[in-house]
């Protein structure tokens, strides 16, 4: 009997450790066309938001826009699986993960130089404050404006010295879609603009008076 005891208790451990981090795993927003009520079912997301632009210097609408183009704000998103004729997996297009879809490498370079080795890329507060030092730094290197959503995204999907070598101008799909981040980036901005006010309040104003 303790033999068992023994074996299965790792096993019950692990399965519980497992139920738990699922159990914590933020779920997508129901809407995520509004970004006010992106803010207002995550209120905890509008906080880190505003931590990052008053961090960084970069607009909340920015950030956003691209992460719901890059991952449409799943904690655990990735690149598809590709399969070597049709049912052999050998491993996916990048090592892109997480909210913002950093890849390893991208991803270490910000741990380094923003001094955050607790980070991770399945966080949103961790996700955001990456993507608000990637586009302080496409501004840096590139001179793009942090808040030029178009040509911010077209940086973060191609890289700085990519987009230095107009890499995008052969990618008319690509194009397309940073149009798309900059239209979103726009009504975002509109949005937060009409319940910025009400985000800005705690929640003890909100038990009394919301």
């Amino acid at each position: 009997m303790k033999k068992v005891h023994t074996l299965t208790a790792p096993l019950l451990f692990a399965t519980t450790a497992m139920l738990f981090v699922s159990g914590c795993s933020t779920p997508p927003p129901q809407n995520t066309s509004n970004l006010c009520e992106i803010f207002n079912e995550h209120r905890d997301w509008y906080d880190a938001a505003a931590k990052v632009r008053d961090k960084w210097g970069v607009p909340i609408h920015v950030p956003m826009s691209i992460m719901y183009q890059e991952s449409s704000f799943k904690h655990n998103a990735r690149p598809p699986m590709r399969w070597f004729l049709g049912f052999i997996p050998y491993g996916r297009a990048s090592s892109a993960y997480g909210y913002s879809q950093a890849k390893t490498v991208t991803w270490d370079e910000y741990v380094k130089e923003a001094d955050r080795f607790w980070a991770s890329r399945d966080n949103f507060d961790d996700a955001i404050d990456f993507m608000g030092w990637y586009i302080s730094k496409s501004q840096r290197l590139n001179g793009v404006s942090k808040w030029d959503a178009y040509n911010q995204y077209l940086n973060y999907h191609e890289g700085w010295g990519g987009y230095k070598r107009g890499s995008y101008k052969q990618k008319a799909w690509l194009v397309q879609v940073a149009k798309k981040v900059d239209n979103r980036a726009s009504n975002y901005a509109a949005q937060l603009k009409t319940c910025e006010d009400d985000l800005k309040r705690g929640w003890l104003w909100r038990l009394f008076f919301a």
